[in-house]
């Protein structure tokens, strides 16, 4: 198997074990920042590293706006928000150790669509990890 991804993943992992406490600290107590507001400046910096990384890597960006992919591309964006908005006001009234888990069940959902949506396989082992993570998602938010 070719495990090119794993850093990538590995990296994304790092980076956003350290998105909901910040945004916790940020849009919370004195001087806080209203989460929507937190959002956009955020997402600005989100929008600006990846333009950033669009000219170093010389990928064109106009030239794939006419692709039919790019309604998948625009559905995922409406999720995207709908779901960093959420989680940004969510984080603004609640702990991270309860926030973070129940945001992460998205893991298991996204596991569960594809492999029934995108036919990806699936395993008992698989099955395991899904049910093991849900409960850890359970016992770790003490919901």
């Amino acid at each position: 198997m070719n495990a090119t991804y794993l850093p990538y993943a590995l990296l994304a992992m790092g980076a956003y074990a350290l998105v909901s406490p910040l945004m916790r600290v940020a849009t919370t107590g004195p001087d806080a920042v209203p989460s929507d507001v937190a959002v956009v400046i955020s997402n600005v910096l989100l929008v600006t590293m990846a333009g950033g990384v669009l000219v170093y890597t010389g990928q064109g960006f106009t030239t794939h706006l006419g692709s039919p992919k790019v309604l998948h591309v625009l559905a995922a964006g409406v999720f995207l928000g709908i779901g960093i908005l959420a989680l940004y006001r969510s984080l603004a009234l609640g702990p991270v150790s309860v926030v973070t888990p129940i945001f992460a069940m998205f893991l298991v959902f996204s596991s569960l669509i594809g492999v029934l949506v995108l036919g990806e396989s699936f395993s008992a082992r698989k099955a395991l990890g899904i049910v093991f993570a849900i409960v850890a998602v359970y016992l770790v938010s003490g919901a």
